[in-house]
């Protein structure tokens, strides 16, 4: 058997981060996962959307909740876990959850989110354009002896 979950997204909303009676910290978010879906014969395919509930616990739900934000790319790798509980008008609800095992910050503090740092103008000065030209013409040979391979 094999249960593993390996996701690329962006939060749709801030993080709800809350604790048990224990004091355990449980982190929970949505991430929205985009995918391509065609129909037989066509080209080019149309964009949909999954959303993926996700709960992270301890220290690294902490961490979530401390340096994600609404609109913030993340990878997160996990299982899904299935869970039913009684909902407020009596009724039993049952809800399937990516349970993350580690969640990868995929962009520096604040970028995507609208607000700026110093790193993302840092990022966005230092972008250099390819207008076609060949970018090693008028470089010289670079000799490496047969020794040196790695291989």
């Amino acid at each position: 058997m094999y249960n593993r979950v390996g996701l690329i997204g962006r939060l749709t909303k801030d993080v709800n981060l809350r604790y048990t009676p224990a004091g355990d910290p449980v982190a929970t978010f949505t991430v929205a996962v985009n995918r391509v879906w065609e129909k037989p014969g066509q080209e080019d395919g149309k964009h949909k959307v999954d959303f993926f509930n996700i709960v992270v616990w301890g220290k690294s739900g902490e961490n979530c909740a401390n340096y994600l934000r609404k609109g913030s790319l993340c990878s997160i790798d996990g299982r899904l876990q299935s869970r039913n509980y009684e909902g407020n008008d009596g009724k039993r609800v049952f809800v399937t959850e990516v349970k993350a095992d580690s969640v990868q910050f995929l962009e520096p503090k604040g970028e995507g989110t609208g607000q700026s740092n110093d790193n993302s103008n840092r990022n966005q000065q230092e972008t250099h354009t390819f207008n076609g030209d060949d970018p090693f013409a008028g470089s010289e040979p670079v000799d490496i002896p047969d020794d040196d391979w790695p291989f």
